[in-house]
Formats: C-alpha cells, sequence, structure tokens
C-alpha cells in the first residue's frame, strides 16, 4: 500500500489530522491495534476548548457536537463550604468551552472518515515505523493474522497514546524525557443521572478533591481524589457517593442524584512531556507526547493543538512546497504543549489535598484560592488558559 501520511492510532487526535488532511486533499492511512469497537468504548475527557471545536468543523464533522454538545460560560470551585463561579465568557471576552464525550466525538470521526472513503486498518499489530530517519523512504508494516503488510509513506505520524511505539522509536541519545509523577489519583464514576450542576464543579475539600462533572443533561460524570494504592474494587457505589457527598457543598450534596455506576475507574495523575516531538520524517502528537493530570481538562486540547500544527504544515508542504511549518512544528507545539502543562500543575497544586503537605503548605493554597476570588486579573488568566490560548 502507497500513502503520503501513514498515521498510528486511530484515537480523536489521528482520525481528525486524517480526516483534515483528506479534505485537503492528502492521502493517510490510519493504523489502529485495537477493533473500532474498543476504541469507542474507552472513557475519556469531555471539556473541549473553541479552538477544538473549529478544528471539527473544518473536518465537517461537527454537526451532533454542535447540536448536542453542552456550551458551558463557565464553572464553579467550591473550597470552605462555598461555590465560587469563574465566568468564561465574560472573562474572555466571549470564548466558551464545549462539553461534549471523547466518546462521541470519536464517532463522529469515524463516520467522517467512513463518509469519504477513509482508510483505517483495525486490529494491525506489531506495528512498526521504518526508515524514517533520512535512510530511504518511511514505510510502516503491521501484521494481520499470519499476514505481514507494508504501508510506504512520506511521513509517520505517532498518535497512538503513551504507550504506543512511536516515541519509543526515536534513538534515546535524541529523545529528552520531563516528568511529575503525582502521589495521587482520581476515581471516576460515569452513571446514568442528572448532573447535579448545569456547569462543572470543582472542589477543594479536607477530605480531597472532588469534580462534578456531565456528558449530557441524563449523564453524569463524578470523580474523588484518591489514593495509588486505592483498587476499584473496593470502591463500592455506595461507598463513592457517600464519598462524594462529604466533599460536596451543602447545596449540591442536598440535591444530587444517585444511582448505579455504568464505569468505574481509577487514573494516576502525572505530568510528562518528550522532546523534540519530531525526528526527521517521524512526527509525535497527543499523548504519544505528552501527558497532563486531568484537572485544567488540558489532554485532548493538548492534543488538538498538536493537530493543528501539523496539519497546517502538512498542507503547506504538499501545497505549496513550504517545509517552514514541518521544521517548527516541534518548537510550535512543545511551546504550547508547555503553557497547557503549567496550567494543569497549576490546577492540581491549587485543587487537591496532597499527603506530604504541611500546615504551610495548606495555608499557602488557602491563600491562593482566595486571592484568585478577589483579583480580576488572576480570575482572567484562569479562564483565558481555561478555554484555550490561541494556536
Amino acid at each position: 500500500m502507497r500513502t503520503q501520511v501513514g498515521i498510528i492510532g486511530a484515537g480523536p487526535s489521528g482520525l481528525l489530522l486524517s480526516q483534515l488532511l483528506h479534505l485537503q486533499g492528502i492521502d493517510t492511512v490510519v493504523l489502529e491495534r485495537h477493533s473500532r469497537d474498543y476504541v469507542l468504548g474507552r472513557i475519556r475527557a469531555g471539556v473541549l476548548e473553541h479552538g477544538f471545536a473549529d478544528l471539527m468543523r473544518e473536518a465537517q464533522v461537527s454537526d451532533r457536537m454542535d447540536a448536542e454538545g453542552e456550551i458551558h460560560d463557565g464553572f464553579d470551585i467550591a473550597y470552605d463550604g462555598k461555590r465560587h463561579r469563574v465566568d468564561l465568557k465574560g472573562l474572555t471576552g466571549g470564548n466558551t468551552v464545549i462539553v461534549y464525550g471523547q466518546t462521541e466525538l470519536t464517532r463522529d470521526l469515524y463516520e467522517g472518515r467512513d463518509r469519504m472513503g477513509g482508510v483505517v486498518v483495525h486490529n494491525a499489530e506489531d506495528v512498526t515505523p521504518h526508515a524514517f530517519d533520512g535512510n530511504g523512504s518511511p514505510y510502516l508494516t503491521y501484521r494481520l493474522g499470519e499476514a505481514v503488510h507494508r504501508v510506504d509513506c512520506d511521513f509517520i505520524v505517532g498518535c497512538d497514546g503513551f504507550h504506543g511505539v512511536s516515541r519509543t522509536s526515536i534513538p534515546k541519545d535524541v529523545l529528552k524525557e520531563f516528568e511529575t509523577v503525582y502521589p495521587i489519583g482520581w476515581l471516576g464514576v460515569l452513571s446514568r443521572t442528572p448532573p447535579v450542576s448545569k456547569e462543572l464543579i470543582y472542589v477543594n475539600h479536607e477530605r480531597g478533591f472532588a469534580l462534578c462533572s456531565l456528558r449530557s443533561q441524563v449523564l453524569s460524570r463524578y470523580y474523588v481524589q484518591c489514593t495509588l494504592d486505592d483498587n476499584v474494587e473496593d470502591w463500592s457505589d455506595d461507598r463513592f457517593w457517600a464519598e462524594l457527598i462529604a466533599r460536596l457543598p451543602a447545596d449540591a450534596a442536598a440535591t444530587i442524584v444517585t444511582g448505579p455506576s455504568i464505569e468505574k475507574s481509577i487514573a494516576p495523575l502525572r505530568s510528562y512531556v518528550a522532546e523534540p516531538m519530531r525526528y526527521r520524517n517521524l512526527f509525535l502528537a497527543g499523548d504519544a507526547a505528552h501527558i497532563v493530570p486531568p484537572t485544567g481538562a488540558r489532554g485532548l486540547n493538548s492534543a488538538a493543538s498538536d493537530i493543528y500544527y501539523l496539519y497546517h504544515a502538512m498542507v503547506d508542504h504538499y501545497r505549496k512546497g513550504d517545509a517552514t511549518g514541518l521544521d517548527r512544528y516541534s518548537e510550535r507545539a512543545l511551546a504550547r504543549v508547555w503553557k497547557g502543562q503549567r496550567f494543569s500543575w497549576w490546577m492540581t497544586r491549587l485543587l487537591h489535598r496532597f499527603p506530604d503537605a504541611n500546615d504551610f503548605d495548606r495555608r499557602l493554597q488557602k491563600t491562593e484560592l482566595d486571592y484568585l476570588f478577589s483579583s480580576k486579573a488572576a480570575m482572567r488568566s484562569l479562564a483565558e488558559n481555561y478555554v484555550g490560548l490561541p494556536f
């Protein structure tokens, strides 16, 4: 098989890049090690910054997002038992976010690829990039059953996540890795219940962080901070709801609707960046290059900014013969990635209770919260980062 851009991974990053390039007449092949049902079964983030939403519209797969997504003008931060609202729209001159589940977003992208005849190969095992170092023409190999297949291409893009093959294919003496692992995790529950609030509520509580989120008006997503030693099996639905309610402000605790969990999982928190995000004819995007704590809703949105830069760079290369965007891809993408890392780190430190924190740390955290809601400049900084910095 011959294509122009070989993409590893059929998550939102890989599918979005494939769709955008297809609309510009640039051929792609996407290789995914799992089945389509498996990919669509992953429960992930659901807060989209306005830049991501615009990319979905440019990719011509936004109809359902625009019809069913929840536009949020702000969110609440609760501490000391009181809720304080962050007015995103007012503080940023009209920008908002859209709450729309990653599962639905991925389904829309799949349907876009189906509609336009895009090539997505599922259950592709042992995917391996070759000759991307400039010595020969790049190609990918993969296995379906006993048969080994080859895809020749101009460029390889790794959208295969933190545990994928793309990043580990870059020579160790080239790749630099930066990482912080937090001593806490998030226990998340998805339930078919109406959300306790029309907007998200982030909670700083002496028992630990909590978050009230949603996927729709009938599907809620809730989280509580837990330890890394916790197991999902230790948390019955009753125990989860009791712990969540204990951390919520009184008005939310009094009105929350509980119910059986549809999905329950624990996610450890880490910050991670790999540099560079390009090695000759191999490019990294999304979780293959960086991971953030979910606190600031930057994970999926940071991936979208990678795709924005890479998409425009590819178009300039094929349409104009201009390689400037490709040459500067890593620099441009990392500049925004690190700003997203800073914001996620700041939100995580602001809202969680860390086991090694002393009285001084806790007093500083409370002072930071008090300052935030007494300063319009501080609030504006939070808001502009949350809705998404300009590309």
